[in-house]
């Protein structure tokens, strides 16, 4: 039988799977979607002034389209401004923007923070937001100019909210030279930037009231982006002394002064020291006289809101102090820095109407002078010196302490804060920088010192400067605002060191001969009595050019009165080796 050839079951089941076609369908991978970066949240903060300088302090923050200013102050003018009443920020920036302008605020009372508010405000009216004290004296500088009535002025006291567009800025109290100065949160979509305004840490300060430290600390737990902070003590190692201090001293110094008349000098808004000295004298059994527009301002200001305790009877007219005897007087006066128009540059000198200097005067000067000053300072003391009257400054004994924090201080204030950047401010450049580098010694890493016109933009990723925004000063000179420039100036510095030569000749236009002159005249460069040869070479030379360059056809005075003043000026540097202005003056009949 034959054998049966069988197939395994599995080999035909591999034969049939094998003629099936299995087609899988696979989805395209997907692209990863790219995202554009998120762009993160910025502010803009512009430097108007207050850097590389002590003074005319003015910030603008920006936020998309809102603006709005801290402080606008002034300075004074240095030896290089002749003529020169005040220097002021340059607005443009901000009058060009003042549809974005939601309002300013003002940190506290001083001049360098709000001296040139009222030349702002007569070119954009917005609302201004202070403390008590501070409203206050602007009220009287505004009324001075004329537009209290038209200008909203809004009080505002520390832990008070602001909202200003995009910003809400809270107020913080600190300690100052003045009462009711205050440091801003400034919190906005971009985060939270402090900027502190002028202060200082004091546990005993005279008002009882110290800088709100909690306040500071809580806006560094919540994450501070940006700290902007007072440098001008930052070269000073150590704390700042307590005002209080001061009072003692006045204590010793009004014992030692038996018999005689005291006068002390301050800054005319330190109301802290004029208190000290009142209590002083009220216990001494001393009456009070204030000397100085500017100070008796600040006294009547300072009274009317609460701020000054001043006893009945204890003040009197200045007129009035021929009736007391000197034991019984002391005199507080403005001229701590040796100002040329102050009330004491002008004692010492004995031109002051209402008060004399006599060697029975102890004069007690309580202030520091701020930088540039101090020769002025000086002139004043050895002025006074020599009258034999006996003077009391700040390096003799502890008659004044600063307004600023110290290095101490500012390590406490960055420590507390804790920026994630670090922006000096408020000082000269070797503040800034000082004050840099205790920053980054308490490990802020990115820390930039700006100057006047420099505009940033700070978010969570960095600190980055854009474009420059106009800034400035202007200069004020009388009523005058701005109209004094480089030219005005330079001509005023020509004449202070070299003189002027005015030559006048009247000519007949139809002939074109000299009628009469050329007449030299000579103010602050020769005396002309003694400088005969002088002067009729320069006569000699000035027909020359008449006869030479002058054309009755054509009259092209310009080019005579070029020439006139290269052959003069020629002329004078031969013989005399200086460089006198030379002004022409042509007149035809």
């Amino acid at each position: 039988m034959a054998k049966e050839n069988k197939v395994p079951t599995n080999s035909v089941n591999r034969k049939r799977n094998s003629k099936r076609r299995f087609y899988t369908h696979k989805k395209a991978p997907k692209k990863s979607a790219v995202l554009p970066p998120i762009e993160k949240e910025k502010v803009k903060i512009s430097f108007l002034g207050g850097m590389n300088e002590i003074g005319k302090n003015m910030t603008l923050y920006e936020y998309k389209d809102d603006m709005f200013i801290v402080d606008c102050g002034l300075a004074f003018p240095n030896a290089e401004l002749p003529g020169v009443d005040l220097v002021i920020p340059d607005f443009t920036h901000v009058v060009n923007n003042a549809e974005k302008i939601r309002g300013i605020i003002i940190t506290h009372g001083h001049e360098d923070h709000i001296g040139g508010l009222a030349y702002l405000l007569k070119q954009i009216n917005i609302p201004v937001y202070a403390t008590k004290l501070t409203i206050g004296l602007i009220k009287g500088k505004l009324e001075e100019h004329g537009i209290l009535n038209s200008c909203k002025l809004v009080e505002i006291k520390p832990r008070d909210n602001i909202t200003l567009g995009a910003f809400n800025i809270e107020l913080i109290h600190v300690n100052h030279s003045i009462p009711d100065a205050v440091g801003l949160a400034i919190r906005c979509p971009a985060g939270i930037v402090i900027q502190t305004g002028d202060f200082k840490i004091d546990t005993t300060p005279v008002d009882g009231d110290m800088i709100d430290l909690p306040r500071f600390a809580e806006y560094g737990k919540k994450g501070c982006l940006a700290l902007l902070s007072d440098s001008t003590n930052a070269e000073r190692p150590g704390y700042t002394m307590s005002e209080k201090t001061v009072g003692e001293s006045f204590e010793l110094l009004f014992r030692k002064a038996k018999g005689k008349r005291i006068i002390v000098a301050t800054f005319a808004s330190n109301i802290h020291r004029v208190q000290q000295i009142i209590d002083v004298a009220k216990a001494r059994g001393r009456k009070v006289a204030v000397v100085g527009r500017s100070l008796e301002n600040l006294v009547q200001v300072g009274h009317d809101l609460g701020y000054l305790d001043i006893p009945d009877n204890i003040m009197i007219p200045i007129d009035t102090i021929r009736n007391y005897p000197d034991d019984k007087l002391v005199i507080i006066t403005t001229g701590s820095q040796g100002e040329p128009m102050s009330a004491l540059t002008k004692i010492s000198q004995n031109e002051h109407r209402k008060v004399s200097i006599t060697p029975n005067d102890y004069v007690i000067i309580s202030a520091t002078p701020i930088p540039g000053n101090e020769k002025m300072v000086g002139n004043v003391v050895n002025a006074l010196m020599k009258k034999g009257v006996e003077v009391i400054y700040e390096k003799m004994y502890e008659v004044h302490v600063s307004g600023h924090a110290c290095q101490e201080e500012l390590k406490l204030m960055m420590g507390i804060v804790k920026p994630k950047f670090f922006i000096p401010v408020h000082g000269e450049q070797k503040h800034l920088m000082k004050h840099a580098q205790l920053g980054k010694a308490m490990g802020i890493e990115d820390v930039f010192i700006g100057e006047i016109g420099n505009s940033i933009e700070i978010s969570s990723d960095g600190i980055k400067q854009v474009a420059d925004v106009p800034a400035g000063e202007v200069y004020v000179d009388g009523i005058g605002v701005g109209d004094v420039g480089n030219v005005v100036l330079n001509d005023r510095k020509h004449l202070s060191q070299d003189g002027i030569i005015i030559i006048v000749a009247t000519i007949d236009t139809q002939s074109g001969y000299v009628i009469s002159g050329p007449d030299i005249v000579s103010r602050g460069f020769v005396y002309v009595r003694d400088n005969e040869e002088l002067m009729n070479a320069a006569r000699d030379v000035a027909c020359h050019v008449i006869d030479e360059y002058y054309d009755k056809r054509y009259r092209d005075w310009n080019a005579v009165k070029t020439k006139m003043r290269d052959e003069i000026s020629r002329l004078m540097y031969e013989r005399t080796k200086r460089s006198p202005m030379i002004l022409p003056i042509f007149m035809e009949i």
